[in-house]
């Protein structure tokens, strides 16, 4: 019997979260997104979306997990001071980046975060274990259970990083808050979700938007497109939604590309996908 292998999607919003009657049917929450390998918890990011997350495991240890960081830009780590089961002594994580190795590691980064000034409680005031490692983008590693992990650098102000997950020989590509250079699809990303059957991928911007902006570090559906195509990957699952766009209008995008790629869609606040 195969193992379960499920993505949860918790917060899909970039730069900032955007609450509100216009935002409710896709979440304003920002990047946070729950893997299930069988029984194994797996977190890529720590954006806003983890307290809800950290909500429903209250109470629920010992647990032990990891997570993955992206980037330490704030959309994607205010989440952390929020995630509950980091109050229980009985749990333990470990906290992985691949953006840092070489300019002091993520550890400095979230104690700012975490300082006096900016949040009452420090980083080695949680309850919980949380170790932080760090690893150079480009990096394999092995995680409990089985679990194998490819990852690869991403085209990202401040550098980010970019995941592969494989379990029971499933594979699902995280691959946020990177730009493009338009005509020049990236080898990196390329590798990195050739054949994986679903690639979740910045789609912030509009070719439009993306012609105005090609230094920001994000990039457009279409690209998504070029890319799985090239690679043959499976499903294109659009993410960060800028948090200008209502709901109406990540409707509007999603239908274009899946008009361009079918099967193609945006990824939503609790929407769930199963390997």
């Amino acid at each position: 019997m195969t193992e379960p292998f499920e993505v949860r999607f918790r917060g899909v919003r970039g730069s900032i979260a955007c609450p509100g009657p216009a935002t409710a049917g896709y979440g304003g929450n920002t990047a946070c997104v729950e893997l299930r390998c069988a029984d194994r918890l797996i977190v890529i990011d720590a954006g806003t979306g983890l307290r809800e997350l950290g909500a429903e495991l209250a109470g629920q240890g010992p647990l032990e997990a990891d997570i993955l960081l992206s980037h330490t830009h704030l959309d994607h780590i205010i989440g952390l001071p929020f995630f509950t089961p980091l109050f229980d002594a009985r749990n333990s994580f470990a906290l992985r980046a691949g953006h840092l190795a070489d300019r002091g590691g993520v550890r400095p980064v979230l104690e700012r975060m975490l300082s006096p000034e900016l949040f009452p409680v420090p980083l080695d005031g949680f309850a919980a274990e949380l170790r932080c490692m760090d690893f150079h983008a480009g990096e394999v590693f092995a995680l409990e259970g089985g679990v194998h992990v490819r990852t690869a650098p991403l085209d990202h102000p401040g550098g980010a990083t970019g995941y592969r997950v494989e379990y029971g020989g499933r594979s699902v590509c995280y691959v946020s808050d990177t730009g493009h250079k338009a005509g020049e699809p990236n080898r990196d990303i390329l590798g990195l979700i050739e054949g994986a059957d679903v690639v979740i991928y910045d789609a912030a911007f509009t070719e439009e938007e993306f012609a105005r902006h090609p230094h920001w570090g994000h990039s457009t559906w279409n690209e998504g497109v070029r890319l799985c195509d090239a690679a043959g990957a499976g499903r294109l699952v659009l993410f960060h939604h800028d948090p200008r766009r209502d709901d109406e209008a990540v409707d509007r995008l999603a239908a274009e590309a899946a008009e361009c790629r079918p099967g193609t869609q945006a990824a939503r606040e609790g929407m769930v996908l199963s390997l």
